[in-house]
């Protein structure tokens, strides 16, 4: 489509910017018509927004699968750190327990 032959050019919407949108129009109480006039947009617009949402939530949700999730490995190096450090801890924790009891005594 040619400038200046009448016609205008469809306007290119971002992933970001059709959700705000489709928020925007299901809030209660929304004004829809000043949204879409907003954006410059049409209720056919909205309505291929909304046909466009159902389709990636749908999508999304086949292919998250109920049950444990994967288990993701972690390197050797890493595992070892966060075992020291918990040893560290609970070794910690133990002297405090014994200095809590001894004043509890007191």
């Amino acid at each position: 489509m040619g400038a200046g032959n009448g016609k205008k050019q469809k306007r290119k919407l971002s992933a970001e910017e059709k959700w705000e949108i489709y928020q925007g129009c299901e809030k209660p109480g929304a004004q829809i018509g000043e949204i879409l006039r907003k954006h410059r947009l049409y209720s056919s617009d909205l309505q291929n927004i909304r046909r466009d949402v159902k389709e990636g939530a749908l999508d999304r949700l086949r292919i998250s699968k109920p049950g444990r999730k994967k288990v993701t490995s972690v390197p050797v190096e890493d595992f070892e750190q966060v075992k020291k450090e918990l040893a560290e801890k609970e070794k910690a924790l133990a002297e405090l327990s014994v200095i809590f009891t001894a004043l509890k005594k007191k």
